[in-house]
């Protein structure tokens, strides 16, 4: 089967935070700059959105409901209530924490449910203008329940979350380092140790940022290349670039697999303009297919 590249939705400013979500067989994700939530059923194409109360990083569907979703709402990390009706009010069930309260210009990025479905969520340093960032005061944070432990410090943009339980690693990526790293991960505690760096851009000459990634099961990595219009596939274990999905988009974001099989890879982008206008359909949501590979279902938050 050969690879398809197919818009699924109209173009966003910012898409961002990608989850599939098997109960409602549905992709929620985010644009960041416009505080707006969104779901997407591919089986029938309807896309739906709602504001909610400042940017947004990531949404993250929590255990046992069907209406509750984490968000990551500038510094705040809250619980809030939607039905994914068009326009329906989201309502903030309950805020869970603020980080980052001595830089009220820093935000939450990028967050994600690790296996046991404690959250991994990260902040940036403030953007202006657009393109031009504060480097080093974001911190990486792992949520459980209530409780909330700053992991990681001195990261500019963090972004990139994804798991390998047979290798007991965790993949993390500051967007500006322009490289992959990998932690030793306990899945029992959700400690992280012993950073090393798996896929330099620059030494590989990749053009772009290292942005959102997920895993499939033969534990490659899918990485989204901001100002790169791609995606990579990377063998963690050597390093080893194994493939480059064109996307028409050059502000690539995220990635997740979904769609009933879990073959279907979930691409985000965005239609910034930081160096010129990103015309359509730039900031469109991607779904790819015929790529011969399945990811694993998308973890919900266990509040």
């Amino acid at each position: 089967m050969s690879v398809k590249v197919e818009k699924a939705t109209e173009p966003l400013l910012l898409g961002e935070g990608p989850h599939w979500d098997e109960h409602h067989q549905a992709l929620f994700f985010v644009n960041i700059q416009e505080h707006t939530i969104h779901k997407y059923v591919p089986a029938t194409g309807a896309h739906t959105k709602t504001k909610v109360g400042g940017r947004v990083g990531f949404i993250v569907p929590v255990e046992g409901t069907t209406d509750q979703f984490l968000v990551g709402v500038d510094r705040k990390f809250q619980v809030i209530r939607w039905d994914g009706a068009d326009g329906s009010p989201a309502t903030v069930v309950k805020e869970l924490v603020e980080v980052d309260s001595d830089i009220p210009t820093n935000r939450i990025n990028d967050g994600k449910a690790d296996p046991k479905g404690r959250v991994f969520a990260g902040t940036m340093g403030h953007e202006d203008p657009p393109g031009n960032f504060t480097m080093n005061r974001g911190n990486l944070f792992r949520l459980e329940g209530g409780k909330v432990t700053k992991v990681v410090s001195q990261v500019s943009i963090s972004n990139g979350l994804a798991w390998d339980l047979r290798e007991k690693a965790m993949y993390y990526t500051d967007s500006l380092e322009k490289n992959i790293r990998r932690y030793d991960y306990d899945v029992e505690t959700g400690e992280i140790s012993n950073v090393k760096y798996i896929f330099d851009f620059e030494k590989n000459k990749i053009e772009g940022f290292p942005d959102g990634t997920t895993i499939d099961t033969d534990g490659n990595l899918w990485v989204a290349v901001f100002d790169g219009s791609c995606v990579l596939k990377i063998n963690p274990r050597s390093g080893e670039l194994l493939q480059k999905v064109p996307i028409p988009a050059l502000q690539v974001t995220s990635v997740t697999f979904g769609g009933p099989n879990y073959d279907i890879l979930f691409v985000t982008t965005a239609s910034l303009n930081i160096r010129g206008p990103q015309d359509p359909p730039c900031g469109s949501i991607f779904m790819v297919t015929g790529l011969g590979v399945k990811g694993f279902p998308n973890v919900n938050f266990k509040l």
